[in-house]
């Protein structure tokens, strides 16, 4: 579906990832059942997809094994976050307090994900929680300039303001010198003209085609259980047709007829 709308990439969502194995997103997936998801992902798609690495699952060792591991399936790059392992989803609201890993601790496995990847088109992003976790915007700019020094790629930097002063205030003091990647989940009425405006490189559409389903099937499953029957639901959800055309199952039939005996 992101290649059918023209999406230039990917974004594997950890909390879309967890919510599909039915964990939560506080790394209870472990991260060789995220490589496995991803290497399907790549194998489907064919896009760039920059995974949702969360805090590397671990130190610098885990996070650069990572990286290999990663680059080894097709990846295109992975966000690091720099909180403390495990993690905890940054919106997730009464949650505990966010701690954040010492800046000389995360540079140095910004510096070990650099050192030991192998493409040098591998993309490493560097997300600044210090707004999440009750930070200013000193501290949030004093991190964001080190993982840079250090060697991240880019810099994503992170609110759950549902206005998007936090984002604007770091912007201006960034001053543009280093791609800069949003999530504009909460401040999603803000303009898209005034991120191209900022010279924002990325912006993130997170998580609103998992919400999306769970919402439809919500409904669909409501319908059938209160009707006792299909009918009130078949002509409102995709035919069976659609779903054999995402799984190209097109490519299948066509590969039978070459390879299979005649009888």
């Amino acid at each position: 579906m992101c290649i059918r709308d023209r999406f230039k990439g990917i974004w594997g969502s950890g909390l879309s990832i967890s919510a599909a194995m039915g964990v939560r997103d506080a790394n209870e997936a472990s991260w060789t059942q995220v490589l496995d998801v991803l290497e399907l992902m790549v194998d489907s798609s064919g896009l760039p997809i920059l995974l949702d690495g969360d805090t590397g699952y671990g130190n610098y060792n885990n996070a650069r094994r990572l990286v290999r591991k990663l680059e080894e399936r097709g990846v295109a790059g992975v966000c690091i976050e720099d909180k403390v392992f495990p993690k905890q989803n940054s919106l997730l609201e009464g949650g505990r307090k966010e701690n954040l890993a010492p800046i000389e601790e995360f540079c140095l496995k910004i510096k070990a994900c650099k050192d030991f990847q192998r493409d040098p088109d591998f993309q490493v992003v560097a997300r600044v929680e210090a707004f999440i976790a009750g930070w200013g915007l000193d501290e949030a700019l004093k991190r964001a300039e080190a993982y840079r020094e250090a060697g991240a790629d880019a810099i994503l930097i992170h609110s759950k303001k549902t206005d998007c002063g936090q984002i604007e205030s770091f912007v201006k003091e960034w001053k543009n010198r280093h791609p800069l990647v949003i999530v504009p989940t909460k401040y999603y009425t803000t303009p898209t003209q005034k991120f191209r405006d900022w010279k924002i490189s990325t912006v993130i559409w997170a998580n609103h085609n998992l919400r999306a389903s769970i919402a439809a099937m919500k409904d669909v499953s409501k319908k059938i259980f209160e009707a006792e029957s299909l009918t009130p639901v078949e002509k409102t959800i995709v035919p069976v047709t659609e779903v054999f055309h995402l799984q190209r199952n097109e490519e299948l039939v066509a590969a039978d007829k070459k390879y299979l005996p005649k009888t």
